[in-house]
């Protein structure tokens, strides 16, 4: 059975009838609207007395006889009585009883032009012509219009798939261009080989999966990685969005996935990808949608699970789709036979990182100097759309500076601008550039005397960013997992700001605004998802990120125990803070006084001036 594309739009037969009704109405408003001009133009008055008396009072100027009726002109508007308009044009009828030689005689003498017109002098045809073709020929161009809109053109490129084609040959992306993601890749090899020989699959009853869901924070290298498997596989790549799909239109999303899903199949063997899946495959409610654009989603993902079932064994389309949020998504989708292969891409470790610079610098010009294993070193937690960014930076600066090769003093200065932020040249007043050098040597200061705290890299107070002052810590190598003694030396350190301020100047500002926030999201996640806290337990009383923080998993009673544990939790770490600073308080002024002649302190200079030996850099396997 043939499927209608376009399930929404009616049929051929009621768009006719619709068509002649709408003509008819417009038929019938031309007559009355042609009726009510002439009769607002020409008014119909009395033969005796009105007419013969505006003839005697020298007010017509002439007339024109069509059988018994006659019609003319006045010389000023006039208006009979009991009539509301007045107009110069007019009609009357002569009586057949009346002395028409005596109304000749009388046009006569007051100088009325007469003239006479057959009542057959204008054909049907013309009339007709003349009164309902300009309606006609409207109503035709308009229905020309509607037709070719209606039919493939406007229906059709609203339904029609916007996905962007990637050809072999044509941007051609492969695993050399993807480094530090090797686990993801490994994944994927299999579909490559499958893509590339699918029969050696089918000889034993294989059956390749039909969805590969890449899960992942954001700038891990998803799309890179769906394209690597294009590239390698030879094979074209359709790629879209998913919020593409929807409209305000109900049933368009679903006419775009039946229509990226028919050309892919015509391309076989052929790449589906499907960013950002979850902006049409959160899971569905119950209670339905409110409104046509829920609906619209809800349809628009029903046909992607309907398209993904209805792949045979011979069709080699795969599906790849990409999502920040696996958690969200329908649990349709993820059944086997749809996306049933998940692979997670996450950021990359120290070694990933190296392979990433070296993929982003192979045409950059760089210093022999460049040690991309130590840039790798110092920026735990990027990802590879955060080093592309870090090596144009530093190409960029190196550029502004007319060098010729790119040097590790751009890499550093480039990263301290993503990291704290770009530079402000803003004037503080001698008094706020004090309490910033201590706020940040209270941070600095705690960060060096916490066992479990990360080594202190840099401290300025020169304002970056929202930042009056910025401390930049970070760990040796990166970390996984994180114990209860790291996670309160966070706290403590975070804390010390305003901490420093109270001890040296007694009072408190609005600096610390960041600080609380930071310390806020860390001690809830420690009581409410870590089961850090003895009141709470080892049960889970807050949801993850993004997700609904009054739902099923906590009691009112219980959270409120929750913030009670959270204030517990912060104001002891706050009480030690200020314990270690008022002990240290010839330390913290040693900081602060090098912060206000050198404005930043690097490692070596910072730990030197605290009185303090380096921590030793932990081993990295």
């Amino acid at each position: 059975m043939t499927e209608r594309r376009f399930p929404h739009l009616p049929n051929r037969t009621t768009r006719i009838v619709i068509y002649a009704v709408l003509l008819a109405i417009a038929l019938g408003f031309n007559y009355w609207g042609a009726h009510r001009v002439i009769q607002e133009t020409q008014i119909r008055v009395p033969y005796s007395p009105f007419f013969l008396d505006q003839v005697r009072a020298d007010n017509v100027v002439t007339v024109t006889s069509i059988n018994s009726g006659i019609q003319g002109d006045f010389r000023h508007a006039t208006k009979p009585q009991g009539s509301d308009t007045a107009s110069t044009h007019f009609v009357t009828e002569i009586p057949s009883f009346a002395d028409t030689n005596q109304l000749s005689r009388l046009l006569e003498e007051h100088g009325v032009v007469v003239n006479a017109k057959s009542a057959a002098s204008v054909p049907l045809w013309k009339s007709l012509v003349f009164g309902f073709g300009p309606t006609i020929i409207l109503l035709l161009l308009l229905f020309w219009i509607f037709r070719r809109m209606s039919g493939s053109r406007m229906a059709g490129a609203l339904g029609r798939s916007k996905a962007r084609r990637y050809s072999p040959g044509r941007e051609t992306v492969t695993f050399a261009d993807v480094a530090g993601i090797d686990e993801a890749k490994q994944e994927l090899t299999e579909i490559v080989d499958f893509l590339r020989d699918p029969d050696k699959y089918r000889r034993l009853g294989g059956r390749i999966p039909r969805g590969v869901l890449l899960s992942g924070p954001p700038g891990t290298g998803k799309t890179l990685l769906a394209r690597a498997v294009a590239g390698e596989a030879n094979a074209p790549f359709f790629s879209m969005s998913a919020s593409e799909f929807v409209e305000a239109i109900v049933g368009v999303g679903a006419s775009r996935v039946r229509d990226l899903f028919r050309q892919a199949k015509q391309e076989s063997p052929a790449i589906v990808f499907i960013d950002e899946l979850d902006a049409v495959g959160r899971a569905r409610s119950t209670a339905g949608g409110y409104g046509g654009g829920s609906d619209e989603r809800e349809q628009t993902l029903n046909q992607i699970l309907t398209e993904m079932d209805g792949f045979d064994s011979a069709t080699a389309v795969i599906v790849v789709g990409a999502t920040n949020r696996i958690d969200v998504l329908d649990q349709a989708l993820l059944r086997p036979g749809r996306f049933d292969r998940r692979v997670a891409v996450l950021p990359p470790d120290r070694e990933g990182r190296r392979l990433i610079l070296e993929v982003h610098t192979r045409e950059v010009p760089l210093a022999a100097d460049v040690d991309l294993d130590h840039i790798a070193a110092t920026t735990p937690g990027m990802v590879g759309a955060d080093l592309a960014n870090l090596v144009n930076e530093a190409a960029l600066l190196a550029a502004r500076s007319d060098r010729s090769e790119v040097t590790p003093g751009d890499f550093a200065q480039s990263l301290e601008k993503i990291i704290l932020g770009a530079e402000r040249k803003i004037m503080l007043t001698p008094a706020d550039r004090r309490r910033t050098a201590y706020h940040e040597a209270g941070h600095a200061l705690v960060g060096m005397l916490t066992p479990g705290a990360d080594p202190v890299r840099k401290i300025t107070i020169v304002p970056r960013g929202q930042a009056l002052g910025v401390t930049l810590s970070s760990p040796d190598v990166d970390r996984f997992n994180y114990s209860r003694a790291e996670l309160e030396a966070r706290l403590k350190m975070a804390l010390a700001g305003r901490a420093a301020e109270e001890v040296v100047f007694g009072d408190q500002t609005t600096s610390a605004e960041g600080d609380i926030a930071q310390v806020t999201v860390l001690a809830r996640h420690m009581v409410g998802r870590w089961g850090m806290s003895s009141a709470i337990g080892m049960v889970a009383v807050l949801p993850s990120d993004g997700a609904n923080p009054w739902g099923e998993f906590a009691s009112p009673r219980t959270l409120e125990l929750v913030d009670e544990e959270v204030r517990r939790e912060v104001e002891a770490a706050y009480d030690e803070v200020m314990a270690v600073l008022a002990a240290e308080r010839s330390r913290l002024d040693a900081l602060a006084e090098g912060l206000l002649e050198r404005e930043t302190l690097d490692q070596i200079d910072a730990y030197r001036i605290a009185g303090l030996a380096e921590p030793e850099p932990l081993p990295v396997d």
